[in-house]
């Protein structure tokens, strides 16, 4: 399959180390502030070495890759790879070498090209033969390769076979589940041939039956190249799986390096215990999902995803789990019951003071609905140059009791009807790219939302919020901050204390902490399950972590190509997920590793 020639030398070199990094300090200048991101880094690689890199948001762990790949510069030490030394003062050259030996998998960034998944592939192999990723045509390649066009669609292929998508070669890369395109940028970079190859995140937002195919292409992968692998997950699991040798960083520093089960019995020796979830009252249905059928398909392909005839019933005071492999329908089956995407057919109702609204079609109701709603979508995001205090302080502007009734006089006299201001209104729970692409459709800007709504006294803002903090165990100084200046976990929750300082009633979540460490995780975890006893929202939410949704949910459904497959305890149907994926990995359970319950791999 052409991974180079390199290959037998290093077998036969196997055992010497790759690289070394030696006495590395990285500092970042935050509102000239300086901040010590990595403080005097020394570690070794060797050929055909899995090296896991573990710790709390915000230890460091993503910036060490960047520096390894070159795209980070750093102020002092060294990185050697291959015997090439590169220092703080190598420039662009260093960059560069340390850019050709190595291959990088960046957290969610996918960087996919538009079309089939297979012509990502082919353009990346065309890129490393004529040195550009246009998609090559016979007619237009050089004399010497003009007849090979075939070759390069099979090599491709090959790399697709390796993540495990084959299958989907010749569907549109938009139209793939987001772990479908982190195996798409797998196998681009594969087509690299690199000498070192280093996995931010690999597998994080992806379901048990994708990670297993990942981490097993990667176990592939050591034997078939035997060059070093460096794999960054904040999940236990994942190592305790896949890696050789595990480094623990903490604060920047190095605080364990060693066998992969002693290193994490360090890394979650600060986990809070799991607080106690409080059943609902009663089973009174406030959610109707009815008989709604949405399909996608393609061309060439055929179907992709064919929701029909879907229903469901939500209980008021429950969190309900969705759960499913990559590419099921639960993101499509969330944004229906949001009402961000449209069924062909079928209804979601919610009971919205004593009455049942469609949040699907406009009505004169569905405002208010979305006003009771609060939703955090995978890529959630608080604006960084604004202070917690603001940003709850526009929410507040426009889902406090008699915002609606104030926007709609505002609209009137702008000459905006309440089917324009239903969107506009809807449009700050979607994610940005989403919601500027419906202000452009609509030619306006976010300055129409501080024209629409009343403004708030700052003041006010601590009396909604005092009650959320509290039972999301924020400080109130956390007000008065921008998220540069809290921790990764005090981000996360001081944005579920963004969704929840209106009190909702519902709460819709899709994935929005795939990123949290489990320590970091089991604080947001129990967070929610106060939030949920003390304030009886109905919380909606999709997950692929099993330990999550055993914890946090009242309730599993296991959703299966559009299809609703069970409904139960979830542990009984995360175990049913788990039998279905065939995923060894999830042997290695959080119960387990913390009860040091393991041997390793």
């Amino acid at each position: 399959m052409g991974f180079g020639s390199g290959v037998n030398l290093r077998s036969a070199l196997r055992g010497m180390i790759m690289l070394r990094v030696s006495n590395l300090v990285k500092d970042y200048e935050v509102r000239s502030e300086k901040i010590r991101v990595l403080d005097h880094i020394d570690l070794t690689v060797e050929d055909g070495e899995i090296l896991g890199i573990t710790g709390r948001s915000g230890s460091g762990k993503s910036t060490l890759l960047r520096i390894i790949r070159g795209v980070e510069p750093f102020q002092q030490g060294t990185v050697e790879v291959d015997g090439e030394i590169i220092t703080p003062n190598s420039g662009i050259e260093g960059e560069k070498f340390l850019k050709s030996v190595s291959a990088i998998h960046l957290q969610r960034n996918f960087g996919l090209w538009n079309g089939p998944a297979i012509e990502n592939i082919i353009r990346k192999l065309n890129y490393l033969r004529v040195g550009h990723e246009a998609l090559p045509k016979k007619e237009h390649l050089p004399h010497e390769i003009k007849n090979d066009y075939d070759e390069l669609f099979e090599e491709a292929m090959e790399y697709l076979k390796l993540v495990g998508l084959e299958h989907k070669a010749l569907h549109s890369t938009n139209l793939l589940s987001g772990g479908e395109k982190q195996r798409v940028v797998m196998a681009r970079q594969l087509a690299a041939k690199p000498k070192l190859l280093l996995l931010d995140e690999p597998v994080t937002m992806t379901g048990p039956d994708t990670k297993q195919e990942v981490l097993d292409v990667i176990k592939s992968l050591k034997k078939k190249l035997n060059i070093p692998i460096i794999v960054v997950s904040h999940l236990p699991e994942i190592h305790a799986y896949l890696a050789d040798r595990l480094i623990f960083l903490e604060d920047g520093k190095i605080a364990a390096d060693g066998e992969p089960s002693w290193v994490l019995k360090n890394f979650l020796r600060d986990m809070k215990p799991r607080e106690e979830l409080t059943e609902p009252e009663n089973k009174e249905v406030c959610i109707k999902v009815r008989d709604i059928s949405k399909r996608y398909s393609i061309i060439r392909m055929g179907e992709v995803l064919n929701i029909k005839n879907f229903s469901l019933d939500v209980y008021r005071g429950e969190i309900l789990a969705l759960i499913g492999s990559s590419g099921a329908g639960k993101t499509t089956l969330m944004k229906l019951m949001e009402g961000s995407i449209k069924p062909k057919s079928g209804t979601v109702e919610y009971l919205c003071n004593g009455d049942w609204v469609n949040v699907i079609e406009y009505s004169e109701k569905r405002m208010e609905l979305r006003r009771i709603m609060s939703i955090m979508n995978q890529e959630f995001s608080m604006s960084v140059n604004s202070t917690v205090r603001d940003q709850i302080r526009f929410r507040l502007s426009m889902k406090k009791q008699g915002a609606i009734e104030y926007a709609r006089n505002k609209a009137r006299e702008m000459g905006l009807s309440d089917e324009t201001l239903d969107t506009i209104y809807h449009l700050p729970d979607m994610s940005e790219e989403e919601k500027a692409t419906a202000l452009r459709k609509l030619n306006l800007n976010d300055a129409i939302y501080f024209e629409l709504f009343p403004t708030i006294p700052l003041t006010d803002v601590d009396t909604y919020a005092k009650p959320v903090f509290e039972a999301l165990d924020l400080p109130m100084e956390v007000l008065d901050k921008t998220p540069y200046q809290i921790s990764g976990g005090e981000h996360v929750r001081a944005f579920i204390a963004l969704s929840l300082a209106t009190s909702p009633e519902y709460l819709m979540l899709d994935e929005p902490f795939g990123d949290l460490d489990p320590v970091t995780l089991r604080g947001v975890t129990n967070s929610l399950k106060r939030i949920n006893e003390r304030f009886g929202t109905t919380i909606v939410l999709v997950s692929h972590h099993m330990d999550f949704v055993r914890e946090v949910a009242h309730r599993g459904i296991l959703i299966e190509n559009g299809t609703l497959v069970m409904d139960g305890k979830p542990a009984e149907v995360c175990k049913e997920l788990i039998n279905r994926s065939n995923a060894p990995y999830m042997e290695y359970n959080l119960e387990n590793l913390l009860e040091g319950g393991f041997e390793g791999n």
